[in-house]
């Protein structure tokens, strides 16, 4: 079988696209790789990792305008509802334990595309099911065996790029991965106004379909032969266990998990709180869009500062300011009167300040870990989506009709994860840019 490589004719970080070519200039083109003839530029890689991690966003976002009727079509009663988004998410976590590791072994390639041929035939099973016993069961298999799809592309990523250059790549690939759930709630109201709820999850599948073929057909295998880790329990573990050992990357990992376990109990409640509280069910997709939207915009400015600037620099900047406005939210949330137009404004500014803080956590944590970056990949994911899952699982279902508990949850989240980063940076914010770590990168602090 093939082995194919990334490689590229142009210097890393600013200056043209790169492009991954058959020359063995890059740091995973090494002994061990061979030829081939398949080319992909920056662009298109981007576009497919993006692409790629948005088949979750897609299948969290687009049903949540159709949960009344879910709910009304398997005989649902109250936040119970909330669980198709939140066992999805929570399996998704445990599940990216497993395709980091397998990874390592096999290769990117072959791991991926088995992740998106489960994604596509466990979205078509959820729409055939007829309790919702059985689409919670059929939605928990696929987060666990799609967890690939998400675990995954920050290691293809990281087999090319580190440093403050991954934080850029990454910023950009969240740009384009973040406008789906800006637009997945519009197309899960079309897709209601033809047909009925299970039309959304045959809309997932095709979707997935359509991704898999670009990926079977283009992408090259990033990981060369030299990097390949054996399928040894022992070694597994130990993989795993040094991809969290370092002080210096455990606060960035749980930090992030923190924070982002209040979007997420912000995604799982919005429905209701969006439809209940302020009573505007019918601006929902325009709210939940002008909130997503407005992590895609911070991603794309992140895109083109962190270079300059510093991954650390510019998130901790936008977890204080994070903080500021999580401390607004919780005084309008705890007012008689709030509104939505109080609201929205808030919340669409602290999801765009997590677009400062999601891809450069991620890169920072990532960095040290060029050989054994599924795994690492993996158990961050793990850590991250598990946690977050939880979390958002228990915010959202501690919904009473007000804003008040999801105001608390992203002020304790901010505070939890500046505590966190302080254990990380030895009590100092605000560090240096970071340059790449390559083939040659170690473990020590």
């Amino acid at each position: 079988m093939r082995k194919e490589q990334w490689s590229s004719g142009e210097p890393q970080g600013k200056g043209p696209p790169m492009a991954i070519t058959s020359t063995p200039l890059a740091p995973t083109a090494k002994r061990g790789a061979t030829r081939d003839q398949r080319t992909m530029g920056e662009t298109e890689l981007i576009w497919m990792m993006a692409l790629l991690m948005a088949l979750q966003a897609f299948g969290i976002d687009a049903i949540l305008p159709a949960l009344d009727d879910l709910a009304l079509a398997l005989a649902v009663e109250g936040n119970d509802r909330q669980f198709v988004v939140g066992v999805y998410l929570l399996t998704a976590g445990i599940g990216a334990l497993v395709p980091g590791a397998l990874a390592d072994r096999f290769g990117r390639r072959p791991i991926l595309l088995g992740s998106i041929g489960v994604y596509i035939a466990l979205s078509f099973a959820s729409a055939l099911v007829t309790s919702f016993e059985a689409l919670i069961a059929v939605r928990a298999a696929q987060g666990f065996f799609g967890a690939g799809i998400v675990a995954l592309p920050p290691a293809i990523i990281r087999d090319r790029v580190g440093g403050d250059k991954m934080a850029r790549m990454m910023s950009l690939i969240f740009v384009i991965f973040l406008m789906v759930p800006a637009l997945a709630p519009s197309i899960g109201e079309l897709i209601l106004l033809f047909a009925d709820w299970r039309a959304i999850f045959i809309a997932m599948a095709l979707q997935g379909i359509i991704i898999g073929s670009w990926v079977y057909f283009r992408l090259p295998e990033s990981l060369c032969e030299e990097h390949r880790q054996p399928i040894r329990p022992k070694v597994i573990a130990g993989n795993m266990a040094r991809a969290l050992s370092l002080p210096s990357v455990v606060g960035y990992v749980f930090g992030s998990a923190v924070v982002f376990g209040a979007l997420f109990g912000f995604i799982n409640s919005s429905q209701q709180l969006i439809t209940e509280t302020f009573g505007a069910g019918d601006l929902f997709p325009i709210v939940f869009g002008i909130c997503a939207g407005s992590m895609a915009l911070a991603s794309w400015s992140n895109s083109r500062i962190v270079e300059r600037f510093g991954a650390r620099r510019v998130s901790h900047s936008a977890l204080i300011a994070f903080i500021i406005v999580a401390a607004v939210q919780v005084y309008f949330a705890f007012q008689p009167d709030e509104t939505l137009w109080q609201f929205v404004p808030l919340m669409a500014v602290n999801m765009m300040l997590l677009g400062f803080i999601g891809s450069n956590f991620g890169s920072i944590a990532m960095n040290p870990f060029f050989a054994i970056a599924g795994a690492a990949s993996s158990v961050h994911g793990f850590v991250r989506l598990t946690m977050a899952a939880l979390l958002g699982a228990a915010i959202g279902y501690a919904y009473d009709g007000t804003a008040q508990p999801l105001a608390l949850s992203l002020l304790a989240g901010g505070l939890v994860c500046l505590a966190l980063v302080l254990f990380s940076e030895k009590g100092k914010l605000f560090g240096p840019p970071e340059d790449e770590m390559g083939p040659g990168a170690t473990l020590a602090e």
